[in-house]
């Protein structure tokens, strides 16, 4: 299954089919009705809710959804929890609502960041009825109705009682999610593979039409550090043309240190691995800026195993793993280091304990926004103040 996973991904992908493999040219025609199935399937949902069949609802405070058109890589999750994050320092409790797909990966990572400030996070496919579930725990508080004094209070005992009601929404993985009114639509854009073959899923990665950027209100374009100035004007291009009136916005992840899968509160400084030698292990979306980031560290060599995102490690993984590492230690006479993601680690924070006595370490980073075109952080935070329609006087 896993091998069916990569010889999909790598056709929806390709530019050029006529370089794919035979095995991979013979599955074009299944993936080409899957997908014009998917497309029908799609455009029977749209109509639906057109018709008012199925329902939107809407929340009672502002709901801000961080979504792709694609598969994986997008940096959705991290932008989830920087606007987490920028509410809280606003003085705005906001709520995480994602799906937990595939294990809830990316809501551990979540919870262990944000442990101990304001933001909560409900798990569930059913958005509504979490969201719900938390309005009723915790109370709600509409920014855009409440005077700064009554969001803020300036008293500890009001505002401690004020911080436990949710103020915003965030939606993990929101742009298809469309039974929930989003007040913001926020669209990540993989700067280093864009929309590949452009096609509905399976036979492309596409999730909607490039259309579908029609309804976002500011495009993201990440791993923007990676990407030509030509790959950029190209992608800026293919935005324009669907939306010309649409914000564009430049992210990239930067490393910050590492930790060791034995011990959660080491952190070891990036120069630790200079001149050492690395294995990658990885599933997540875009392994390629993964692998990129630790060749830029300066270790002597760099190997990479690659998996499907949200892929689950399994014991047979760890010892493909385990083989890998005897060939490069057998190869330049010294131990080499694996190093994961933090997705991968917060899938299962046991698996890659199996590998002692390697060294394991898990590769820590963060979200920016590089000066790009006069698009900078707060730049984007304002856009994000101006669209809720809540005046956050000058806090961030």
């Amino acid at each position: 299954m896993e091998n069916l996973r990569v010889l999909v991904s790598e056709i929806a992908y390709a530019r050029n089919h006529t370089k794919l493999s035979p095995l991979q040219r013979s599955l074009i025609p299944v993936l080409s009705f899957a997908s014009s199935l998917y497309g029908l399937a799609l455009s029977l949902r749209h109509y639906l809710y057109h018709l008012g069949i199925f329902r939107k609802h809407r929340l009672p405070v502002p709901v801000i959804s961080v979504g792709n058109l694609t598969w994986g890589g997008n940096g959705k999750t991290p932008m989830v929890e920087f606007i987490a994050r920028w509410l809280a320092d606003s003085g705005i409790s906001p709520l995480i609502l994602t799906r937990g797909y595939a294990g809830g990966d990316e809501a551990r990572m979540l919870v262990r960041h944000l442990l101990g400030g304001p933001a909560k996070i409900g798990v569930g496919a059913n958005r509504a009825a979490v969201a719900a579930s938390y309005f009723e725990k915790y109370g709600h508080v509409d920014p855009r109705s409440s005077t700064s004094y009554e969001r803020l209070c300036l008293n500890k005992v009001e505002s401690h009682l004020n911080s436990e009601k949710v103020g915003a929404v965030i939606l993990d993985d929101g742009m298809q999610h469309w039974s929930l009114h989003h007040d913001l639509e926020i669209v990540m854009v993989n700067g280093l593979v864009l929309w590949g073959s452009c096609h509905l899923l399976p036979l492309g990665p596409l999730r909607e039409p490039l259309t579908a950027l029609k309804r976002a209100d500011v495009a993201v374009i990440h791993h923007a550090d990676m990407v030509s100035e030509q790959g950029l004007k190209d992608a800026e291009l293919m935005i324009r043309e669907v939306k010309e009136s649409l914000p564009i916005f430049y992210t990239r992840m930067t490393p910050s240190n590492f930790f060791e899968v034995s011990n959660i509160n080491s952190k070891l400084p990036l120069g630790v691995l200079c001149n050492a030698i690395i294995l990658c292990v990885s599933a997540i979306g875009s392994a390629n800026a993964f692998v990129n980031a630790i060749e830029k560290i300066g270790a002597s060599f760099v190997d990479r195993l690659d998996f499907s995102d949200h892929h689950i490690f399994q014991a047979r993984d760890v010892d493909l793993i385990r083989r890998r590492l005897e060939e490069l230690e057998d190869k330049f006479g010294s131990k080499p280091v694996v190093v994961v993601t933090e997705k991968d680690y917060d899938r299962d924070r046991e698996i890659f304990k199996g590998l002692h006595p390697s060294k394991v370490l898990v590769l820590c980073s963060a979200l920016e926004f590089p000066s790009q075109k006069g698009c900078t952080e707060k730049g984007f935070k304002k856009l994000l103040e101006e669209s809720l329609g809540v005046k956050l006087r000058g806090l961030n």
